[in-house]
This record gives C-alpha cells, structure tokens and sequence, in this order.
C-alpha cells in the first residue's frame, strides 16, 4: 500500500463514515474503478486482506472525531450512566439516553461479530457493492418520500423536571414520543453567542427529545445498523430513514444516528488494532499513521457540516441522487468495460 493510497482512503473514509453514502461502499468502489495497481493493493475481499484490517482501524481515528466533537454530550451521557448505576433507577433524560445507546448497539455488536466475515467474503465485491449503493440511494429517497406523506403533527414538549430528577420526571420520561414528533423551535439567543455554543445546546434539547422514546423503538433503530455490514448500505443513512419512520424528526435522528455510530465505530477499529500491530501491519504503519490523520480531519469536519446542514431541516434527497447515481454508474461501468 502506498502513501497516496493510504492517505486517499483515509479521507475518504473519514468523510464517508458519517455522511449517509457508505464508506465501505466507497473503499471497495473507488480501487476497482481506479483500476491497476490500486485494486490489487485494496481489495477488501482479498484473504487476509491487510486493506481490510486498515480501513476498520481507521475507525479509530473517525470515532476519535465524533468524541472530540460531541465530548461535552459524551461527558454529560457518561455521567448519567454511571449515576443510573449509583442511584439503581433510570430517571433523568441523560440517564434513559445513555441506556438507550447501550441497548441499541447490542444488535449491531452480535451480528458484527457473527456475521462479517460471512458479509465481506460473499458481498465485499466490486459489483453487489455497486447494487447496494444503489439500494442505499433508493431507501434515502423513498424515506424522505414516506416522510413527507405523513401529516405533521406538534412535538410532544419535554418536561423541564426531566433535567433534575425525581419521581415526577421518572413519571414523565418514560413516556412515549408521539409519531412524527417534530424538533422543537431554537430558543432566543445573544447575537455574541458562539455558534458551536448554539450547538451545544441544541443538542441539549435533542437529547431530552429522544429521551421520551420507548426502549423498543430504540432498540429497533439501533438493530437498522445491522444492514449497514451490507458494503454500499450507510449505517447513519439508515439509522436516520428508521428513525423518521418511526416518528422522530431529521435531525433528531441524525443525531441519534452520530451517537449511536461512536461506540460501534470504536468498537470495530479497538478490534482490528492488533491485526495492525501484526503481521498484516507490517510495511503499512507509516501509511496508517497517514491515512488515521486524514480520516480524523475528514470525519471531523464533515460531522461539523452536518450538525450545521440537517439543523436547518434539510432533506436526505441530494445524498439519495448522489447513492443512485454513483451506484448505477459504477455497476454499468464494471459490467461492460
């Protein structure tokens, strides 16, 4: 693997992980198209693939991003876990939400371990991957589509005792969110107020919001990621669509989907540290290094922009064209050329 290779992919990786366009998808893709030495260099599929291995530890370096960037909501989250464990009762917004997180990865951490080895080998090819980028772009789209046929209804209002406890918030957490449930209004702001601040407290708000779900439609969200070891299906993009099906607003699970993404993102990277470490990292350390500081810098920046992007209450649409497009562009590209 060379330099150019190695820092190609990492920003791509980076940029790709959490737009709703498949990373994988795009890290199979874009060595085949290419073509010559970089599909023999990168090929995911591959025994023993040391690309594999490279890719999954540039997880990383991505989930080392979204904490850098949520690390006030990390802080908050973890801080509610472990008073829940303190306390032995879940009752505050931070408390149910940081449980929400754990149930709803469980899904995604079995299959994962189960299944991707089985996923890689028989769909980690240049042309099913080709298909599902295409099928990503179609669920993108035809989510927003069953979206907008809904009637919006208000959004159910978060009780202020949520933020402090108590029986009477215990009562009223637990309640659950009404379908299509819509992202409340930003509050009044100081024109000096640092924007990232504005952020943070949005945030804020959005938390309480999901913190109404039931755990089942949390779990049945979180189990969406499994879909995403398909290599052209984005685990954020269907995150997301599950999400506003089930009632929630875009950027509420846009943002559940960031948080849900973290501990698997991490996850999947911690375990195939050591395959870099080992034989299979041998001659590429150096590549790694490169490729971990682009993906970082990319993930970093693209969840900024869309932090920024879906809080104006914009659409999937372009990022479903895009899927398509490039999906059913590279499949008759592969087929005739």
């Amino acid at each position: 693997m060379t330099y150019a290779e190695a820092m190609v992919v990492g920003l791509i990786q980076g940029v790709t992980e959490l737009f709703p366009v498949s990373s994988l998808g795009h890290n199979v893709l874009i060595p085949a198209l290419i073509g010559g030495s970089w599909a023999q260099d990168l090929s995911v599929s591959a025994p023993e693939s040391p690309y594999l291995a490279f890719i999954v530890g540039l997880h990383v370096a991505t989930a080392a991003a979204l904490i850098v960037y949520f690390w006030r909501d990390w802080v908050r989250l973890f801080g509610g876990f472990l008073s829940s464990l303190r306390e032995r009762r879940i009752a505050t917004a931070d408390q149910r939400l940081a449980w929400m997180i754990i149930v709803a990865t469980i899904p995604v951490g079995i299959a994962g371990l189960l299944l991707e080895h089985a996923f890689r080998v028989y769909f980690s090819k240049p042309v099913p991957t080709a298909i599902f980028l295409a099928v990503n772009g179609v669920i993108l789209l035809g989510g927003e589509q069953a979206v907008r046929r809904r009637t919006p209804t208000l959004a159910v209002p978060t009780p202020e005792p949520a933020r402090t406890g108590g029986p009477q918030a215990e009562h009223q957490i637990g309640r659950t969110a009404e379908p299509a449930e819509r992202a409340e209004p930003d509050e009044p702001h100081e024109p000096h107020e640092p924007e990232r601040e504005r952020e943070v407290a949005r945030g804020i708000r959005a938390d309480r919001r999901l913190s109404v779900m039931s755990f089942g439609r949390a779990l049945l969200i979180g189990s969406a990621q499994i879909f995403a070891l398909l290599p052209g299906i984005s685990r954020d993009g269907v995150v997301t669509v599950t999400g506003m099906l089930r009632g929630i607003s875009r950027e509420d699970a846009v943002r559940f989907s960031f948080l849900l993404s973290t501990p698997v993102i991490l996850a999947a990277g911690v375990l195939k540290v050591p395959d870099l470490t080992g034989s299979l990292g041998n001659g590429i350390r150096g590549q790694v290094l490169a490729g971990s500081l682009l993906s970082f810098v990319g993930a970093y920046l693209s969840v900024r922009f869309l932090t920024r992007y879906f809080a104006k209450d914009r659409s999937l649409t372009p990022f479903g064209i895009y899927c398509l497009l490039a999906g059913l562009g590279s499949l008759i590209y592969l087929l005739v050329r």
